[in-house]
């Protein structure tokens, strides 16, 4: 199976010290969002986990006692770094900031561990569509000898970014092929690979690829090991992943993006985080007496790993 550590909320900043006494621990528990009394009992060890994968705004906090997961897992790292400032994302480091932790993570996991995301693409009076190719652009020169790939998407228009932000300016479609072909443009100066993710549209014709942003394929090459050729599901709707479990929790992320589609607000997260126990095997609050806990499904991915359980 394969643990997602940054899809609910920024694990890597916000809660550092928890998810290492996770994995120290060796086993996680992850509350149903829809069904709160349901919890599921993840094992955090080498032989019920394919792969650990993370996906962070600011892996700073964890770098120093990062090796204590490298050591013994699988693992592939999402660096999302935007053009965007304090204004958009209060509780982010500026890019100059986030190009050197980038630089740090990749020299101690490897450039073929590391994808940088670009995403969401957004616009407004102050991030036009010329700040974001120019902002682009500077990115790339510094990023490319130190990641696998770029990842971008175009924003999605959720019902509540007409609150949480409302000088959003929607994309138009001349706004749309402009970007996709100025960032493709780019890209290939740069020698960078570069994909969408969970985006419609084909972009092929000017050199972007269009798959799952955590394929079995880009979890295999990064760790020179072998996959079962299995369907990825996705996560979502447009979203061509392999299927993970998540081990966050929704609206507790403190970067405070204004864009974010995990917490309905910035001040419900700040609420509830004062329910975070860095002991706990919940990343909020305890086990409550009226819960159900069982052993969630982690079956494995692995080839080797398929051939010695029929073996058995």
């Amino acid at each position: 199976m394969i643990i997602n550590t940054g899809g609910r909320t920024d694990t890597v900043q916000c809660c550092t010290e928890w998810l290492l006494n996770r994995f120290a621990e060796g086993y996680v528990l992850s509350r149903n969002p829809l069904f709160p009394n349901k919890v599921a009992r993840y094992e955090l060890i080498p032989d019920k986990v394919d792969c650990v994968v993370f996906c962070s705004k600011n892996y700073a906090p964890i770098l120093p006692r990062l090796h204590e997961i490298t050591d013994r897992f699988h693992t592939y790292f999402h660096y999302t770094i935007t053009a965007y400032g304090k204004d958009i994302e209060p509780g982010v480091p500026d890019i100059d900031k986030s190009i050197d932790t980038l630089i740090k993570l990749s020299a101690l996991v490897g450039k073929q561990r590391v994808s940088w995301r670009y995403d969401p693409v957004l616009l407004t009076k102050d991030y036009t569509v010329k700040r974001h190719l120019e902002t682009f652009e500077r990115m790339a020169s510094a990023l490319a000898p130190y990641i696998d790939r770029c990842i971008f998407s175009f924003v999605e228009m959720y019902k509540k970014l007409e609150v949480n932000m409302p000088e959003i300016i929607p994309l138009s479609g001349q706004d749309i092929d402009t970007l996709a072909q100025g960032l493709g443009s780019i890209a290939e100066k740069y020698g960078i690979y570069i994909q969408t993710c969970g985006t419609n549209g084909d972009f092929t014709p000017y050199g972007i690829h269009a798959s799952g942003c955590t394929t079995l394929d880009i979890l295999g090459k990064a760790n020179s090991i072998m996959f079962r050729n299995l369907k990825h599901k996705g996560m979502r709707q447009g979203c061509h992943c392999i299927e993970s479990r998540d081990i966050g929790a929704y609206d507790t992320c403190m970067n405070g993006c204004k864009y974010c589609y995990a917490n309905k607000n910035p001040h419900k997260a700040f609420e509830n985080y004062q329910y975070h126990d860095k002991t706990s095997p919940l990343l909020l609050g305890a086990v409550k007496p009226d819960d159900t806990i069982t052993q969630g499904a982690q079956k494995p991915f692995q080839a080797y790993a398929e051939q010695l359980r029929l073996q058995l």
